[in-house]
């Protein structure tokens, strides 16, 4: 696994910044550069089951590890869903099943520093580089509005 890290600064208040990230229509604006459609579906409890799907049901098993409103969230990815079947348990998912996907947020002279920190395998390297980029410029734009 190799750490990727991905930041932006955001002419907005941190506060609106996380509700971009989390909240219920904007989460899948920012998202679709990872797969349009997407959700996330969970209970925002720390220890929570978190569902990160795509538009067919498809996706990752995770759970929230840390939360600080408006400040800091962490989940750990647990498995994967397909066709409707999670899979927690099988070698594939196994070799990174515990990876982590960090989001600080920090102000800055009235600014919000947005960094994101993941573990990600070598095989999806170049898609996170090439999507989350995409997927912050989106956030940026959301909450500057």
């Amino acid at each position: 696994m190799e750490k990727l890290t991905f930041n932006t600064i955001i002419n907005a208040p941190r506060h609106k910044v996380w509700e971009i990230l989390w909240g219920e229509h904007t989460y899948p604006a920012w998202t679709a550069p990872f797969a349009e459609g997407s959700k996330i579906v969970t209970d925002w409890q720390v220890g929570g089951r978190t569902l990160f799907l795509d538009s067919k049901n498809d996706g990752m098993v995770s759970t929230i590890a840390a939360k600080i409103p408006d400040e800091y969230m962490s989940f750990k990815h647990l498995g994967d869903i397909r066709d409707g079947v999670e899979d927690l348990t099988s070698d594939r998912v196994k070799a990174w099943a515990g990876t982590t996907e960090n989001y600080t947020l920090s102000e800055r002279d009235g600014k919000t520093a947005l960094l994101v920190e993941m573990d990600a395998d070598a095989d999806f390297k170049s898609y996170f580089e090439s999507a989350f980029p995409k997927a912050l410029s989106v956030v940026k734009e959301l909450a500057e509005q």
